[in-house]
């Protein structure tokens, strides 16, 4: 094992929210689940995030507040200002652990200090250019379902979540619950047909990321009553869906890349209904922890079969695979692998 206390690690973070987020913010998430994860297991560990954010790490920032939080911040600007500071103070690392897709790529050979990316999700075909450049670095892909040909993958390592934040719940609810952004994508449209069919109550939340999408198939169905939009939610308000849940719809259009909300409510013991594309295998168990599906139809003869749904089993599925310190201990072993073949380039 690496010795943790001679090695310095550096996180290198998003910028579009804080870290961790208040509300949306995936990657930010894990950004910082993994220093907070690192730093409880002895590492020395810098995060580079916004200069609000919270960290047991040391905290290294030239950004005041997330873009998306700031109006009046230039979202390139903020984020070149926030890669360069990362790269120019690479000598002081050991091992930069870079969350900032393929941009940090760029000053990646500009720099000794090794690099490390985790891809969280392949945007558009237009940013494979840049991948293709830079495939002999060092890749982490966040499910075996979302990789790329010849990158230079040296794991799959799952994100992980801080369970503590997601205390499991003493009864099912009445409510089918969508959390996410408001999107194609993320198929709200056929949340909305699946509570219809099933004559079940909705409550939608997330950020709006689509306004046209939002306003012409989201919008027209929202009654205040049957299906709901509440608008973005903490943790807090996650866990007040969760406590009213009967089930969790994730009925993406394509394929996920992991999926942060389907363990969290799988943490809390709800059951998941996810569409059966990308990493929804990796993350559900289907049959134990919630179903996957191909359809809306499927999605309502699910609804019958909840029963079958251990919350107790959900939860701990999350403990077994899908906790911080799972996520840092494959890490450990990613940086290990590391070292030692930059050990071996002497």
């Amino acid at each position: 094992m690496v010795n943790r206390g001679r090695k310095r690690i550096a996180i290198l973070s998003p910028v579009a929210w804080r870290t961790p987020p208040r509300r949306y913010g995936a990657w930010e998430t894990v950004a910082g689940n993994i220093a907070e994860g690192l730093v409880a297991r002895g590492w020395d560990v810098t995060l580079f995030a916004t200069r609000d954010s919270i960290t047991s790490a040391r905290l290294h920032a030239v950004v005041g507040k997330g873009y998306e939080e700031d109006s009046g911040i230039d979202p390139k600007v903020a984020e070149y200002l926030h890669i360069s500071e990362a790269f120019e103070q690479a000598a002081a690392f050991d091992l930069i652990h870079s969350h900032y897709d393929f941009m940090a790529l760029t000053y990646s050979r500009l720099v000794r200090t090794p690099v490390l990316t985790t891809i969280h999700g392949f945007s558009s075909p237009r940013i494979m250019p840049v991948y293709r450049k830079y495939r002999d670095g060092y890749f982490v892909s966040i499910s075996d379902s979302d990789r790329a040909p010849d990158l230079n993958y040296l794991a799959t390592v799952y994100n992980g979540i801080d369970l503590a934040l997601y205390p499991l719940r003493k009864s099912p609810g009445d409510n089918l619950i969508f959390l996410g952004r408001i999107h194609p994508d993320k198929g709200v449209h056929l949340a909305i047909e699946v509570a219809i069919a099933s004559g079940l109550p909705l409550v939608i939340a997330g950020i709006v990321q689509d306004e046209e999408y939002f306003r012409l198939q989201v919008k027209p169905f929202l009654d205040g009553n049957q299906i709901r939009y509440i608008g973005p939610v903490d943790v807090a308000g996650k866990n007040e869906l969760f406590a009213g849940a009967r089930a969790l719809l994730h009925l993406n259009t394509i394929p996920e890349r992991f999926g942060l909300v389907l363990a969290e409510s799988n943490a809390a013991g709800v059951p998941v209904i996810a569409m059966d594309l990308g990493s929804c295998r990796e993350v559900i168990e289907d049959g134990r922890t919630g179903f996957l599906v191909d359809g809306v139809g499927p999605a309502v003869q699910a609804l019958g079969r909840l029963s079958e749904i251990d919350s107790l089993s959900c939860h701990r599925r999350v403990q077994q695979h899908f906790s911080i310190r799972k996520m840092v201990e494959a890490y450990e072993k990613v940086y290990a692998e590391i070292f030692r073949r930059e050990e071996e380039k002497v």
